[in-house]
């Protein structure tokens, strides 16, 4: 039982290793690329359009229709990031059907690479809203004395990110492992479905955790005071007896 997939070494020279987190995140990648290039390439506005790009547009329009409910604006502007974190988290943990395969998630140094793309992600969406200096001067809402408490979080929630997902991936994995040896015929089938359902659960956890995070880098210190515009009801006089 390997608890992670660094511990599977496919090839060594010295130091230089290639484990299996390294090789099935480059065949995740390969085929995500690959089946977006076969889904992509014969798109069409008719009314008679293919399966794949009928679950093509359901996937896209379902990642849209969360992003913007979670609060981002034009959510079409972050699509590429946060539609690709989830796909591939998802991907990843779709793929333990297949015999052999271990997902890259179950290693730290990978989803720790995830947690630092949103780290990376979230100044710049929050740069390119509103500024070097608005966004910095976010770090001292609602008073400067915040500011090393803000900094604090920033990396505080980097590593709970990192941490989340390879906990609940590498549990499922340890608790199929285990109950292969105890009874290898009737656990591990439900084994194997909860752990697909725990996987798209973590995806779409990482996936809004990182649109929360984006979203809270986009917002100036006045959009954040300024209340929601309502309608204003007009006030007629009252009746006279």
């Amino acid at each position: 039982m390997h608890l992670s997939p660094d511990e599977i070494i496919f090839w060594q020279y010295g130091v230089i290793k290639l484990n299996a987190t390294i090789v099935f995140t480059w065949v995740l990648m390969a085929i995500m690329v690959l089946g977006a290039k076969l889904i992509t390439r014969k798109l069409t506005t008719n009314l008679r359009r293919s399966r794949w790009q009928n679950l093509l547009e359901i996937i896209v329009t379902t990642i849209e229709q969360q992003i913007a409910s979670i609060g981002l604006r034009q959510p079409r502007q972050y699509m590429g990031f946060l539609g690709t974190l989830f796909l591939f988290v998802a991907i990843a943990n779709l793929c333990t059907i297949f015999p052999g395969y271990e997902p890259p998630t179950g290693s730290l140094s990978t989803t720790l690479a995830l947690a630092l793309c949103v780290f990376i992600a979230v100044p710049l969406f929050g740069i390119r809203k509103n500024g070097v200096k608005a966004y910095l001067a976010s770090y001292m809402q609602p008073v400067w004395m915040m500011l090393p408490f803000n900094i604090i979080s920033e990396l505080s929630r980097t590593l709970a990110l990192a941490v989340r997902l390879f906990g609940n991936i590498m549990s499922g994995s340890m608790i199929l492992a285990i109950l292969l040896v105890i009874s290898p015929f009737v656990f591990p089938l439900v084994m194997t479905a909860l752990g697909l359902l725990t996987g798209m659960v973590q995806a779409y956890i990482l996936f809004v955790l990182a649109a929360v995070y984006i979203a809270a880098a986009t917002q100036t210190a006045t959009q954040l005071n300024t209340p929601d515009p309502s309608p204003v009801t007009e006030k007629r006089p009252l009746p006279k007896p």
